[in-house]
């Protein structure tokens, strides 16, 4: 069952704000949602064939063409923390 708890969260991870009635419409659609993926659990499989993709791959890269990036305040626009033009991060490497 999906909460508003659950709502939040994943909200917060987004950064995304929500106000109640978004949390309460959000919940009610997620739990839906996964009510529906339930009711696929109930076929029965069993003669399928484990499959990696659902569709044949094939190679769709294009040419890597130099071109001009986007401007460092519209990369740094979102950005939770910045620091002298960069963005930045927890310290991971001690």
């Amino acid at each position: 069952m999906i909460t508003r708890k659950d709502v939040e969260y994943v909200a917060a991870l987004a950064r995304i704000d929500l106000d109640e009635a978004d949390r309460e419409r959000f919940a009610h659609q997620l739990a839906t949602i996964v009510e529906y993926v339930e009711k696929l659990n109930e076929l029965d499989v069993s003669r399928v064939e484990p499959m990696s993709h659902a569709v044949e791959l094939r190679n769709v890269m294009r040419d890597d063409v130099p071109r001009p990036s986007l401007p460092p305040g519209d990369a740094l626009a979102n950005a939770p923390a910045r620091r002298d033009g960069f963005f930045q991060v927890p310290r991971v490497i001690e």
